[in-house]
């Protein structure tokens, strides 16, 4: 039976309902216009996911503390203002049912309180010397913003392999994972070796995640996320680069030229997921991103200590990649 997110969050009730005041505290300011949007940021807040697995990595070593609250802050102050500039870039007009930034406030302001975000979270970092928290976070956005870069350079092409692809997503979003179990752990231990095995641990999440949100666009989910966007923005997912893979060549090169072309979309659609599917691409994707996740629980079960937050931290993440939301 698959946990549902109340259930999830009850071993961390009260240390999140905490973080949502720090997290607040925050991201206050003087200026009127920027607490309005602010407000706006906090009410739409999503299932908290990476303060959950901060929070859950953090427990695994010790007690969760200042720094493990700061840590998360770190995240979804820096994450927040990713979002943000991504739907200018993006001219995304929506984000979870609701509307965005840019939407609401136009460009100009969008960037300013993307900025704004960010430097929240540094000044959050030096004036508590969180030199290493902030080291990490840093890295994870320098990632993310080299992984859109090379998928928007890949998706030019048509030329993206299965490496091309793992380090794309890798850079892109595991790299958030992967430095929210990084966090949590260094808030409660010092050990590096531990500290590294839940970087680890959250980067094979954070692939098998994107697997997961890259498998929504092939059928029906409650995400949000509309069926055929990534055919229709040109993205190179897994299960189509498995099935040109696999294809023969002369396949290959007309459904190539399908995506590129202006036939409608509804129709693109359908041609192109009938050839993915005749070529075992959902399925060889589903297995990898099953894969991933067994790599991950092998992480989590070889570090030499007892407690509860192993079999949490598990739940957390069959929530994550069994989810149709």
């Amino acid at each position: 039976m698959s946990s549902n997110i109340e259930q999830i969050k009850a071993p961390v009730k009260k240390e999140l309902e905490f973080f949502e005041k720090e997290f607040r505290a925050s991201m206050k300011t003087q200026v009127p216009l920027l607490d309005t949007i602010m407000t706006y940021i906090v009410k739409r807040k999503g299932k908290q996911i990476r303060p959950i697995f901060v929070l859950y990595s953090a427990s695994l070593f010790g007690n969760i503390n200042e720094r493990t609250y700061r840590g998360a802050s770190l995240v979804e102050l820096l994450h927040t203002a990713t979002l943000v500039h991504d739907d200018v870039v993006d001219e995304s007009y929506q984000r979870r049912s609701f509307f965005s930034i840019n939407a609401l406030w136009k460009n100009k302001i969008a960037v300013l309180v993307g900025d704004f975000l960010l430097s929240k979270g540094l000044l959050l970092s030096i004036k508590n010397k969180d030199h290493d928290l902030l080291e990490i976070v840093s890295t994870a956005v320098q990632e993310m913003s080299e992984g859109e870069l090379l998928q928007l350079e890949r998706a030019r092409f048509m030329s993206a392999t299965e490496e091309d692809y793992f380090n794309i997503i890798r850079k892109k979003t595991a790299s958030l994972i992967a430095s929210c179990c990084q966090i949590g752990a260094a808030s409660t231990s010092n050990d590096p070796q531990q500290i590294e095995q839940m970087r680890l641990f959250g980067e094979h999440i954070g692939l098998a995640f994107q697997i997961r949100d890259d498998l929504f666009d092939f059928g029906e989910n409650k995400s949000g996320k509309p069926a055929g966007l990534d055919i229709k923005e040109k993205k190179l997912t897994l299960p189509i680069i498995h099935a040109f893979k696999t294809a023969p060549s002369s396949e290959t090169r007309s459904i190539r030229r399908l995506i590129k072309s202006n036939t409608p979309d509804k129709q693109k659609m359908n041609e192109v997921v009938a050839f993915i599917k005749k070529h075992g691409g959902i399925d060889y994707a589903t297995q990898k991103m099953n894969e991933l996740r067994d790599n991950a629980f092998q992480i989590l079960d070889q570090l030499n200590i007892q407690s509860p937050y192993k079999a949490h931290l598990r739940q957390l993440v069959n929530f994550v990649i069994d989810r149709n939301v």
